[in-house]
This record gives structure tokens, C-alpha cells and sequence, in this order.
């Protein structure tokens, strides 16, 4: 895949430790990475450095009010961010920023509202989830915070709606692993895989995770 981005100007929303821009800088993109935490961008920093990765350009700032100019990026690429932020904001902000046929990836944390109203019932949340997490990560932390939340499909839509019919492409992930089972156990992935290939369009419904590719529409 080496040099398929070549000359393309990527963002990169939530840089965290950089491994994401770091990645799409070393296949010759053009990277811009953002984050609200500075402690955050100087660990980014100083990993490119040790890398000698140096097409990165980090900054601090929010991904609802964005700096940089409109028709700018060519790609933006969003991996487990979009439940930190105020989705509509940010999105329009996206698209603002993307150019004519500019291209979205998402990897995204998800949850269907119908079982997130499952999963708030008294009983769920009170007692049966505490214990599934002991059960699937070994420790009594949940694996998102309180100040985070799964994005829902229809917070799903509105990335969707920015992108041009017919160029959407998108696949759910995660039944079992990670979610009711841990998921290196052996078979686990094997049987999502063969469950989502199943159920096809209604995999929406049961999916923990949304991977979506599309050309913004202008």
C-alpha cells in the first residue's frame, strides 16, 4: 500500500498518541491531527519525531470549529472519536473542509438504540452489566466512560447524509466479542463474522462496531 496516498491531504480528527497519523503519514499523505488534550499532542509529537515521520501537522483544537480553510482535505479519516464530540458540529464541519469528491472513513464505537434501551433497564445496567464486565475484560473498569457514549444510528445518519448516494459503503462488526463474550476466545470472531454475513441489512441492530467509506457530496 506504500505511496497509495501520495500528494493527498488527509485529517485526522483526535490524534491521541498519534498511531493513526503516524500510519497515513508513512503511506506519504499529507496528515493534519487535532486534539484537545496538549499533553496528548506532545506525546504524538515526540513519537513522530523518534520515527523520523515528519508530514504531520498537529494543532490543538476542537473538532466542531475547525481552522483550517474550506476544500481542503482530500481525506479524513474518523477512528473511535465521533462519540467524544457533538456529532451534527462536527460533521458539518467535516464536510465544510473536505473537498468536491473527498473521501470519509469511519471506525467508529456503535450501538443500536433499541438495545441501548436494553442496556439502561434497571436490572442491565444495575446488575447484569457490572458483572459482564469483570467477566469480559477482567476488571471491574467499563471499557467507554461516562462523559462517552456509543454513537446510535441516528447519529450514524447524519455522517451518512453528507456523503453521495450510491458511494456509501458501510459494514457492522461485533456481536459477541467484546460485548456478551471476551473476545480472544477462540471462535468468537469467527462467529460474528458468519452471523453478520447472516442477517445481513439487520446487522445494524445487533453491531457493537461501524465501518463506513463514502465521497462527500458538495
Amino acid at each position: 500500500m506504500t505511496g497509495t496516498l501520495s500528494g493527498k491531504r488527509v485529517m485526522v480528527p483526535g490524534c491521541g498518541f498519534g498511531d493513526d497519523a503516524i500510519r497515513l503519514a508513512k503511506l506519504n499523505a499529507e496528515v493534519h491531527t487535532f486534539d484537545l488534550s496538549p499533553d496528548l499532542l506532545d506525546i504524538a509529537r515526540q513519537r513522530a519525531a523518534l520515527m523520523n515521520v515528519a508530514n504531520i501537522h498537529f494543532d490543538l483544537m476542537p473538532a466542531e470549529e475547525l481552522t483550517y480553510p474550506d476544500d481542503f482535505f482530500d481525506l479524513v479519516y474518523f477512528n473511535d472519536i465521533l462519540h467524544h464530540v457533538n456529532i451534527p458540529k462536527a460533521i458539518a464541519e467535516t464536510r465544510r473542509v473536505l473537498k468536491s469528491n473527498g473521501k470519509v472513513i469511519a471506525n467508529e464505537l456503535y450501538t443500536h438504540s433499541l438495545l441501548q434501551r436494553i442496556r439502561e433497564n434497571r436490572f442491565v445496567s444495575g446488575f447484569l452489566y457490572p458483572r459482564m464486565v469483570r467477566f469480559i475484560y477482567g476488571t471491574a473498569a467499563p471499557y467507554i466512560t461516562e462523559d462517552e457514549h456509543k454513537i446510535d444510528e441516528r447519529e450514524l445518519a447524519i455522517l451518512s447524509a453528507i456523503l453521495r448516494r450510491g458511494s456509501l459503503h458501510q459494514r457492522y462488526f461485533l456481536f459477541l466479542g467484546g460485548r456478551i463474550l471476551p473476545a480472544h476466545w477462540l471462535g468468537v470472531a469467527k462467529f460474528d463474522r458468519a452471523f453478520f454475513a447472516t442477517i445481513g441489512r439487520a446487522g445494524r441492530v445487533f453491531a457493537g462496531r461501524v465501518v463506513l467509506e463514502g465521497t462527500v457530496a458538495k
